[in-house]
């Protein structure tokens, strides 16, 4: 192995060195591990590393023997020489590719594929190449084909269509337009309309890529259709085995035996109207110590799904493969059975439930003074909503929460506010953006969309949930015993230069030659709340934030100003909770189905796993959320819309539209015939001639051209916005530079194509 120094930083080279001598996956945690960088060191590190990848030093790759794991490599991006699967030609007809193996949580880079030489089949879409890659610039790359790989099936999810001779499946895939044909023995009998799982088949002609039908899925106009697309798209499973059915089914419910019995306190669940399964509950006090004056008794009681899903069984191995509940508008895929999730498991009002309860004292400003942990048995007083909650608050009672009012709302509300006075003492990232929910009769049919209102109600369960789950990291890091973290690391230094030279522009500034902490983007945010810039501002403050992940090690929490964090209170839609739980159980002695047998190499190939889960989940809902949209508005093309401009990209303009919140791109070639240069680090696009620049954050008004459900794509074109005028002078340089690289890029591949 390499050799390890105590110097703060190692070189470039032990870092490589390290690399190639290392057996297993290295990442960035094994690197600060090897060489011992701790605390504020880790932030050069990250910077060094960052250097490296961006020198073609190292870059993201696969472990062989960590078939979830990471691994850091001596390569770019994109290694030399790749497999690439043919994805179809794009708008101006150039044949298109795609890496089957990307980690990065960057989009890949474009793959242009070159034209093959003489005597060679073109290309068919769903094929996959070992391909020489050639860089072209920073988003795009040219990949020569080495040798066809045969055998390697692609699947297809799209719109059926029947026609005289064969039938046609329109891709749901948004990345390509292209249409696969379909032989009638091939169409399972599947009829127009019908959305259909199809496995692209061989092909070696000019025409048509060719399918069969494996799977129909039911008419697109259906109810639940959008979910099914998303679904399959994004690989969420949805089928449980028989043996985890069979086992959920025979679960019986828990008696008091050896817990402490809760069923005396009034606690209450407090979730959206919509909400089937009730993971926690809630009750406060005021403190009775007279050395507390001010101070609060709060408890959070947590649904005991240990109990029920016990270590290595069919249970717990799908709910680890699962790693999360995914929530459509129409549904829920669970992580476990129903009969657990919204059943023995959910705390149902009036029910006996198991549960792991933390006990927490509050002094007045909100501080944490010192917490307990029980296992026990509660019945939950009441099912109250966020809204119900609220109205309760400002004096408008219904008939369960006027009983509450006094005895139960009252002192909850007392105990958050102590917790806001803690919270904004303590400087938290507060990006507090608007949410947009997908409302639908009592058909399925979409029926509308609307901004969700932002409520105490909301922010106090979230506070409680907060202090909770700090409480269960505290007591598994003072026991040092496993932990599944919550991290979230401060932001990339370069990208925080990028962003302090960005608000400099602009007439903010952002300190220099400290360690940030989120306080200091807090203040800019107020300082631009009121302001032109406030949206510009809050989205750039976004994109610069790292992605907080599960971890085994404690790296603390940036955006919430916490030394350590977990997740604890939701182990009915996350396995990380079930962990902590188990964790718990196993560091207080409270009784069986603890984690005694993780290892610390288990719980990192977990924590890689449910982070991957999450973020799979993540874009699954994000998807059902435009394609919802582009439904909502398919009858609309043609009318005008105020939006934000979202994201600047070489090849255009992303828009969000106000009243929706859709997204939709505005073609770079919509914006008239003159040439845009695209400057990154400054986020807009500037004509040649016109000097006319989009920017990040600006408004603008557009005209709707194209919304098409069956991909979820919304195209527009802008009738009002930009501004006229050069570029500043401290980005023309850039400008200059970077317009000098691409423009040689793009006249290579000219060449390229005029010689074909």
């Amino acid at each position: 192995m390499a050799k390890i120094r105590k110097s703060p930083l190692p070189s470039k080279q032990e870092i490589l060195d390290f690399i190639k001598e290392s057996p297993g996956r290295v990442g960035k945690r094994e690197i600060s591990r090897a060489f011992r960088v701790k605390g504020a060191d880790r932030i050069p590190l990250k910077q060094l590393l960052t250097e490296m990848k961006e020198e073609g030093l190292m870059g993201p790759g696969r472990s062989e023997t960590q078939r979830k794991g990471r691994r850091v490599t001596t390569k770019s991006g994109l290694p030399p020489v790749a497999v690439i699967e043919i994805i179809g030609p794009d708008s101006d007809g150039e044949l298109m590719g795609r890496p089957t193996v990307w980690h990065d949580e960057r989009p890949p880079p474009l793959v242009y594929m070159a034209p093959e030489h003489k005597g060679r089949p073109a290309l068919g879409t769903g094929e996959r190449v070992l391909a020489r890659l050639k860089r072209i610039d920073q988003a795009s790359c040219e990949a020569r084909t080495i040798r066809v790989i045969a055998g390697q099936p692609h699947k297809v999810l799209g719109l059926f269509s029947k026609l005289p001779r064969e039938g046609r499946i329109k891709s749901v895939d948004r990345r390509h337009k292209g249409e696969f044909a379909v032989l009638r023995k091939d169409s399972a009998e599947a009829k127009t309309g019908e959305l259909v799982l199809g496995e692209v088949l061989p092909s070696r002609h000019h025409g048509l890529p060719t399918a069969c039908v494996t799977k129909r899925l039911g008419h697109t106009k259906a109810p639940g259709a959008i979910s099914l697309i998303c679904i399959y798209s994004h690989d969420i499973p949805t089928e449980f085995p028989d043996e985890a059915v069979a086992q959920a089914k025979a679960a019986k419910p828990a008696t008091l035996g050896d817990r402490e019995d809760l069923r005396q306190l009034p606690l209450v669940t407090i979730d959206g109207a919509d909400a089937r399964d009730f993971d926690d509950a809630v009750w406060a006090e005021p403190d009775s110590d007279p050395d507390n004056r001010g101070g609060w008794h709060l408890v959070v009681a947590i649904a005991d799904v240990a109990y029920y899903v016990r270590l290595g069984d069919a249970l717990d191995r799908c709910a680890e493969n699962r790693g999360n509940s995914v929530y459509f508008p129409d549904r829920v895929v669970p992580m476990l059975p129903e009969a657990l999730s919204n059943g023995l498991c959910s705390l149902l009002p009036h029910e006996d439930r198991p549960c792991l309860a933390a006990h927490m004292w509050l002094d007045s400003d909100g501080n944490l003074r010192r917490h307990r942990f029980v296992r026990g048995l509660m019945c939950s007083a009441a099912r109250l909503s966020y809204s119900q909650m609220q109205d309760a608050k400002e004096g408008r009672g219904d008939a369960t929460t006027t009983p509450l009012i006094d005895a139960v709302i009252h002192p909850l509300y007392g105990a958050f506010t102590a917790l806001s006075k803690a919270r904004g003492k303590r400087g938290v990232l507060d990006l507090d953006l608007p949410e947009r929910r997908i409302t639908l009769d009592k058909t399925g049919n979409l029926a509308g969309i609307e901004t969700q209102k932002r409520l105490d109600s909301h922010r106090l369960i979230e506070e409680f949930m907060i202090t909770a789950n700090v409480a269960a990291a505290e007591t598994l890091s003072q026991r040092k015993r496993l932990c599944m973290y919550r991290i979230h690391e401060p932001p990339d230094p370069s990208k925080v230069d990028a962003l302090r030279d960005f608000l400099k522009s602009l007439g903010y500034s952002l300190r220099r030659g400290q360690v940030l902490q989120p306080l200091d983007f807090s203040r800019i945010l107020d300082q631009a709340a009121k302001t032109d810039h406030g949206p510009l501002i809050s989205e750039i403050v976004l994109r610069t934030q790292s992605k907080a992940i599960y971890s085994s090690e404690n790296l603390g929490h940036f955006g919430l100003a916490l030394d350590r964090y977990t997740h604890f209170t939701s182990p009915i839609r996350r396995y990380s909770d079930l962990l902590v739980h188990r964790s718990l159980i196993d560091a207080l002695k409270l009784g069986k189905h603890g984690s005694s047998a993780h290892s610390i190499e288990r719980f990192n190939d977990i924590a890689e796993h449910i982070s991957d889960t999450e973020r799979r989940a993540e874009a699954a809902e994000r998807d059902a959320f435009d394609r919802y949209t582009v439904v909502f508005l398919s009858e609309l093309v043609g009318a005008r819309f105020s939006g934000r401009i979202n994201g600047v990209t070489r090849f255009g303009l992303f828009v969000t539209l106000d009243e929706t919140g859709a997204d939709g791109l505005v073609p770079v070639r919509s914006l008239g015939t003159e040439f845009f240069d695209h400057d990154e680090s400054h986020h807009y696009l500037c004509g040649r001639v016109t000097g006319k620049i989009f920017t990040l954050g600006d408004p603008v008004i557009v005209q709707l051209t194209e919304a098409d459900p069956v991909t979820g794509s919304l195209q527009l074109k802008i009738l009002e916005g930009g501004r006229g005028g050069k570029p500043s002078t401290g980005a023309s340089g850039k400008m200059k530079r970077a317009t000098k690289k691409r423009g040689a890029d793009a006249s290579g591949r000219q060449k390229r194509k005029r010689k074909k």
